[in-house]
């Protein structure tokens, strides 16, 4: 298993989503944040008050140069909350741990999964009970492309 290593130096020929999200650098206005935390119970009117504005960037991108975002298909990671459309936002620069969620190249193709460290060796784990462990056995071609740090879906 190796770490952050593309097949070929810059070149990533897999079906990754790779973007940047908007600021005002390149003329798209940033919403507001509010002030105030939004509740589940009624509304306060008193909660007016704008915290200034928000960019994405800052609450989601913490290293850009090393940032990626891969859209997911499939259920195999419904049980940690990442369901197909949602847009994954991955880092390669931090070093995959046991327990962290990744994107992986595993023979060739592109998988998110938990990866864990057993008795038997490292495996990459789904999050539902329909899909079996992947084993990371010394003859297994797999690389961490990088480390999941958040997840962005629409309603």
């Amino acid at each position: 298993m190796t770490q952050n290593t593309p097949l070929k130096e810059g070149v990533f020929p897999y079906n990754v989503l790779v973007m940047f999200l908007p600021d005002e650098k390149h003329g798209v206005p940033r919403p507001p944040l509010f002030a105030s935390a939004v509740t589940a119970g009624f509304p306060s009117p008193a909660d007016d008050f704008i915290e200034g504005a928000l960019d994405l960037n800052k609450h989601l991108v913490r290293r850009p140069a090393a940032t990626f975002f891969v859209r997911v298909e499939g259920a195999s990671m419904n049980g940690a909350g990442i369901f197909a459309g949602d847009l994954l936002i991955v880092d390669r620069s931090l070093e995959a741990r046991p327990g962290h969620i990744v994107v992986a190249v595993v023979g060739g193709d592109l998988t998110v999964k938990r990866l864990v460290q057993t008795r038997a060796g490292w495996q990459l784990m789904a999050e539902h009970p329909d899909y079996p462990p992947i084993p990371l056995d010394d003859g297994a071609e797999c690389a961490i492309w990088g480390v999941v740090t958040g997840s962005v879906r629409q309603f």
